[in-house]
């Protein structure tokens, strides 16, 4: 299950992104928020950070209006690599080299069609291991 999180700038791309991951086959598991009211992040990101951090979801998809907060708050959890992608080589290599269990859209930034083709790529690449592992075992905080 795909956990999804996303502050009011990010609701009406949350909205498409949840739909799309459906029409796949895929559940969701949205921790909000629902509305395009004003809102705080945190209140969403932390949830979605711990049901990562716990295995209740694998992986997670943030937004925010610039994919900065959400993501910062996210990182701070040490289960969580949280990546901020625009471009589809980023969302790849996220995965790729870092890891990356939580793909983060700057929803002000990208439209809906790079969106989802970010989620697609980002879920469908994988680890490659090899000299990247010692660098991502090197990202938590001793």
């Amino acid at each position: 299950m795909i956990g999804i999180c996303s502050d009011h700038a990010g609701f009406e791309l949350k909205s498409a992104v949840m739909a799309h991951l459906r029409t796949k086959g895929i559940e969701v598991k949205d921790f909000g928020t629902y509305s395009t009211g004003s809102c705080d992040y945190p209140d969403f990101a932390h949830p979605c950070a711990e049901a990562l951090e716990k295995g209740e979801i694998y992986p997670a998809i943030a937004m925010c209006g610039s994919g900065n907060g959400i993501a910062m708050t996210l990182n701070k959890h040490q289960g969580v690599r949280a990546a901020i992608c625009w471009l589809p080589e980023l969302a790849e290599l996220a995965r790729q080299h870092n890891d990356a269990n939580c793909l983060v859209l700057p929803a002000r930034f990208i439209d809906e069609k790079m969106a989802l083709e970010l989620v697609d790529l980002f879920l469908a690449a994988g680890f490659e291991g090899g000299r990247h592992v010692g660098r991502v075992e090197k990202i938590a905080c001793r």
